[in-house]
């Protein structure tokens, strides 16, 4: 006697019904590989924090300029503390530089970022406060732009140009904001950590000066509201020596108005 097994390959009927229950999946799988791409690429501009890749990925917004010069900027502005010390010090040295303002600091201080300007500076965007973009909406971030751009713009009597987030961390929604709102983001070529609780005079001006200087932009603190409580006393003791070694390199120092 012959026993006959049932088959084992789906009858049509069977077919057409784990197609159709597959589908949901497939576009399920589909729209969460969209999105993690979006999500990515969103976030790719990111990479230029990074110091040693951003010459590599993005050279123009790393603030390689002029091969003579040397752009000085600080960040975190202005903070009534610490920043007129550093206005006496680049006064006694002739030297002006650029000084990016978070919103937030200047509402506390309006007549010390007029200050700024009356003595040659220039003021550029740091957002109204110092939070890491890639955690924000695309609106937040807008609006964050524009209200900085908007008070440095009425409170100094200057129009900025310049745009830097915190933390030096971009992503398409900020680059795209700053078009729209006539900035140009830069970052830094050099920096001398000068926000941390370990710093020092010393240790500044030697993390900024260990590859020569010609045509990069300096970024420095002149302020602590962001940093270890008075790390900006190395930064100001460590900028003689800057603009020294600038001045030892045959280099002139200015703002990046001078020098992109």
């Amino acid at each position: 006697m012959t026993t006959t097994l049932p088959s084992t390959r789906p009858q049509p009927q069977a077919r057409t019904l784990a197609r159709a229950a597959a589908r949901p999946r497939a576009l399920v799988l589909a729209t969460g590989g969209l999105a993690a791409g979006l999500a990515v690429a969103h976030s790719l501009p990111a990479l230029t924090s990074i110091g040693p890749l951003r010459p590599h990925l993005a050279p123009g917004l790393s603030g390689a300029g002029r091969r003579d010069h040397v752009a000085l900027t600080f960040d975190d502005g202005p903070d009534p503390r610490s920043t007129p010390l550093f206005l006496e010090e680049l006064e006694r040295a002739g030297v002006r530089a650029t000084f990016f303002l978070l919103g937030r600091m200047l509402l506390r201080a309006p007549g010390l970022g007029r200050e700024l300007v009356a003595a040659g500076h220039e003021v550029a965007v740091h957002g109204l406060r110092h939070r890491p973009l890639l955690i924000r909406s695309p609106r937040a971030t807008l609006d964050d732009i524009a209200r900085a751009r908007d008070l440095v713009a009425d409170l100094t009597g200057q129009q900025p140009r310049w745009y830097r987030p915190p933390y030096g961390v971009l992503n398409l929604t900020a680059l795209a904001a700053a078009r729209h709102l006539g900035l140009a983001p830069v970052l830094w070529t050099h920096w001398g950590r000068d926000w941390t609780a370990k710093a020092t005079p010393e240790s500044v001006l030697r993390t900024i000066t260990r590859t020569p200087l010609s045509g990069g932009t300096l970024l420095l603190h002149d302020s602590d509201c962001t940093s270890a409580p008075g790390a900006w006393r190395s930064t100001l003791g460590a900028l003689p020596g800057v603009l020294d070694a600038c001045a030892a390199q045959g280099l002139r120092v200015g703002p990046l108005r001078e020098h992109l």
